[in-house]
């Protein structure tokens, strides 16, 4: 049982592997191929009366790791320089704008239409509002450099976002005015903390000798932000700095840190520790998506009363963006508009909803839809984009 057990480990890797290189050339999302899998091996385990063990409580541990894993990938490739303060921008605020509205939308509808709870209906919303950076990040891999760069920073802000508003909501008690004020205390207190946390770590990642150091300094990056989320902190955005400092560590350069850190040693150990990193995010990602697919049933999929509420709440994501762009920011529609899927994000939130809190017509039908639904429009825009052969639009103030 052993070697078969390591037999189908190897081959979902390989199988994760190969749609991983082929999705550069079919534009397919690897995602999809994965959920696929999933769903392809329960049909043959369900046929051949195969016995596999309940892995359904695994889902949120591996979505847990798997999220922190694809932020500290995306912000370890980011770079922050004056040049790119106008892409940063337009990232960040496509990021909190449409979460906002999204949210502000949908709850509106929820309230004051079909006459919900103001707590329950945040809570079932905010699952849909926030794009998954574990979808988007790798899905713009065959994007140009600064496409992919507002695909990183916006889809990991709005996982930030979507994290503390889910959390700020299902833990606010008492006056409104008092819980805004603790989370902005909450925001600052971590934000100091992971400036100093990242500053201790870089200084251990390039003073320890001993052979076995990107595994302790993973480890307590996974353990702080485990603690920070007991204690209701924002512990993503810990994450998030984290990586930032250590790929930006070039704007602490100066007289005084160059007597204790030798910058190129530094730079050699931390494109190590990025290479560790991208490949335990391939490897998490690959079976957390699988043991989704394995997990979702078909009948779920093809549910059309879930499928009409599933469509417009994808239409009304798009609509959306498609107007922000167009009238805020100025941007050309192809490619970015198409990249705002659901997913890893999306199910570890919905999870964590308490049953008594879930509204009547959301369930994991329509969120395993909406998933759906938003990573084939993505690959209908990777598709689009790879044919499109005319001249580029003329330059915006995000693109200069």
């Amino acid at each position: 049982m052993t070697y078969y057990v390591l037999i189908a480990f190897c081959v979902i890797i390989l199988l994760a592997y190969i749609f991983d290189i082929t999705a550069k050339y079919t534009r397919i999302p690897g995602v999809i191929l994965l959920i696929a899998t999933g769903m392809f091996i329960n049909y043959l385990a369900s046929s051949f009366k195969i016995g596999i063990p309940d892995m359904s409580g695994m889902l949120p541990i591996m979505g847990t790791l798997g999220l922190i894993l694809i932020v500290l990938e995306g912000s370890l490739d980011l770079a922050i320089r004056r040049d790119k303060s106008s892409l940063i921008i337009g990232s960040v605020s496509s990021a909190i704008v449409l979460f906002a509205v999204s949210i502000g939308v949908f709850t509106y509808v929820a309230v004051y239409f079909l006459h919900y709870d103001l707590q329950a209906s945040l809570l079932n919303i905010i699952p849909f509002a926030v794009i998954s950076s574990a979808v988007a990040i790798p899905s713009a891999a065959s994007l140009n450099p600064e496409d992919r760069e507002f695909v990183t920073y916006e889809s990991s802000i709005s996982d930030i976002i979507g994290i503390l508003a889910f959390d700020f909501i299902l833990l606010s008690n008492g006056s409104l005015g008092a819980g805004v004020l603790r989370f902005i205390a909450e925001l600052i207190l971590t934000f100091i903390a992971s400036i100093l946390l990242s500053g201790g770590l870089a200084f251990l990642l390039h003073k320890i000798s001993h052979h076995v150091k990107y595994v302790i300094i993973m480890t307590a990056i996974i353990l702080v932000y485990a603690l920070a989320k007991l204690v209701h902190l924002p512990s993503l955005l810990v994450v998030l700095i984290f990586g930032l400092v250590m790929n930006n560590n070039v704007l602490f350069k100066n007289e005084f840190s160059a007597k204790w850190i030798n910058f190129d040693e530094f730079n050699a150990d931390l494109g190590a520790f990025k290479n560790i990193v991208f490949e335990l995010t391939f490897i998490i990602r690959c079976f957390f998506f699988i043991l989704f697919g394995f997990y979702t049933r078909l009948s779920d999929l093809l549910n059309l009363n879930n499928l009409m509420i599933a469509a417009a709440i994808t239409a009304s994501i798009f609509i959306f963006r498609a107007l922000f762009f167009r009238i805020v920011l100025r941007l050309p529609l192809n490619p970015l508009l198409y990249f705002a899927p659901r997913g890893l994000i999306t199910i570890l939130l919905f999870l964590s909803i308490p049953s008594i809190l879930l509204l009547p017509f959301i369930n994991v039908g329509i969120v395993t839809q909406v998933i759906f639904l938003t990573i084939l429009m993505m690959m209908f825009g990777n598709m689009i984009f790879s044919k499109d052969k005319t001249p580029e639009a003329p330059e915006t103030p995000i693109r200069r």
